[in-house]
C-alpha cells in the first residue's frame, strides 16, 4: 500500500495558488497542522492567532464577510468544543464560508481526554448551515479541500496529517454527499468513516474469503447526510447493518444512519461500532482502536454476531492463541 507523508501541506499551497481570497489562520500549531508550508509560502495571507480560538473564529467570521476564504487550522477538541459558541453566532448562523480544518479526530492522539475529539461530528451535525466532512486516506485530504471550496457555507474537516496510506485510486477524489461503494453484497451493509475505513478494508477481505457478502461503503460527508446510495444499501442488507466510526456512537454516523433506518422503515439490526459513551485514555493509536472496539477483529466480530456466528468467531480466537503458544513452544525447544 502507497503511504504519503504531509500531503496536506503541499496540497494546501496548490490548492491556494490560483485563489487570492483563501487565507490561513492558526492557532499556535501551524506547523502540527501542516499549515507551515502555506505560511512560508503566503506569509501575508496567513494569520497566527496564539492559543485564542474564540478569537480566531469571530475574526475569520469578520474575514467571511469582507469577501475572504478563511481556513482555519488547530485540533478538532479546539474547533468545536472550546469555541461552540462563537462558531454557532458568528459562522453558522450569519451561514459564511469559513472553513474549519480539525486535526486529531478521535482516537488519532495519545494525547488523552484534553486532545480527543470524541464529540465534534455531534457538536457541528447539530448546527443550522453546517457541512462536515472527514478525510480517509491520503487521495480524500487532496481532494476535500475542492469539496470544501464549492460549499457556500460553513464547512467542518476532520483532517488527518503525518503518513498516510493512500486506499483510493488518486484519480477518484472525494465527492460531496457520495460515498465510495468498496464491495457489494446483500448479508450485511457495513458504513464507515475516516481511520476506519483501513481496518473495516481488511475486516471485508476476511470476510469475503469466508463466503460473507458484504456492501461496504466509506462516507466522507457525515452532513448532510441524504446520499441516496446509503438508504438503498440498508434496504438491501438481509442481516444488519454495521456502522463504524472514530467517535462516540452518539451523534456521528451511526446515530445519522439510525436516523435514516428510522425515518425509512428499514426494520433490520443496527450495530454501531465506536466510542461507547465513555472517555478513552491516552495510548498509541492500534492500542486504543483495540482497546475499543474499532479494529479488523472487532468489525469481524459484528458481522458474524449479525449472522448468528459467534460462535466461529470464537474459534478463530482459540486458534490465534493456539498458535502463539505452539510458536512459543517451538522457540523454546530449539
Amino acid at each position: 500500500m502507497e503511504t504519503v507523508s504531509r500531503i496536506h501541506a503541499s496540497n494546501l499551497v496548490a490548492f491556494a495558488k490560483d485563489k487570492p481570497a483563501v487565507l490561513v489562520l492558526s492557532a499556535d500549531l501551524t506547523s502540527s497542522c501542516e499549515a507551515d508550508l502555506f505560511r512560508d509560502t503566503f506569509p501575508d495571507r496567513f494569520y497566527t492567532m496564539g492559543m485564542a480560538e474564540q478569537n480566531m473564529m469571530g475574526f475569520a467570521g469578520g474575514l467571511a464577510r469582507e469577501g475572504f476564504e478563511p481556513y482555519l487550522h488547530t485540533f478538532a477538541v479546539f474547533l468545536t468544543r472550546r469555541v461552540f459558541d462563537q462558531v454557532a453566532m458568528s459562522v453558522a448562523y450569519p451561514n459564511l464560508p469559513v472553513r474549519m480544518v480539525g486535526f486529531l479526530p478521535g482516537l488519532t492522539t495519545p494525547g488523552g481526554v484534553t486532545h480527543q475529539a470524541i464529540d465534534d461530528v455531534a457538536l457541528m451535525r447539530v448546527l443550522p448551515n453546517m457541512t462536515i466532512l472527514e478525510s480517509g486516506d491520503a487521495t480524500d485530504v487532496e481532494s476535500v479541500l475542492d469539496v470544501a471550496h464549492a460549499i457556500p457555507g460553513p464547512v467542518y474537516i476532520r483532517q488527518l496529517r503525518g503518513l498516510l496510506p493512500r486506499l483510493f485510486p488518486k484519480n477518484e477524489p472525494m465527492a460531496f454527499n457520495h460515498a465510495r461503494i468498496l464491495s457489494q453484497g446483500d448479508d450485511v451493509a457495513l458504513l464507515t468513516s475516516g481511520i476506519t475505513t483501513q481496518y473495516a478494508m481488511e475486516a471485508v477481505t476476511r470476510l469475503q474469503a469466508g463466503g460473507v457478502s458484504v456492501s461496504h461503503l466509506h462516507v466522507s460527508t457525515l452532513k448532510p447526510f441524504t446520499d441516496p446510495q446509503v438508504l438503498e444499501v440498508l434496504k438491501s442488507a438481509r442481516h444488519g447493518v454495521v456502522t463504524v466510526e472514530n467517535h462516540s456512537i452518539i451523534g456521528g454516523l451511526g446515530s445519522a444512519v439510525a436516523e435514516v433506518m428510522a425515518e425509512n422503515g428499514v426494520g433490520t439490526r443496527l450495530r454501531r461500532l465506536g466510542i461507547q459513551d465513555v472517555y478513552a485514555h491516552g495510548a498509541s493509536r492500534e492500542y486504543l482502536l483495540a482497546e475499543y472496539g474499532l479494529d479488523t477483529s472487532a468489525i469481524e466480530g459484528a458481522v458474524f454476531e449479525l449472522l448468528g456466528r459467534g460462535e466461529e468467531l470464537e474459534r478463530r480466537s482459540d486458534s490465534k492463541v493456539r498458535a502463539v503458544v505452539e510458536d512459543k513452544n517451538r522457540v523454546e525447544d530449539l
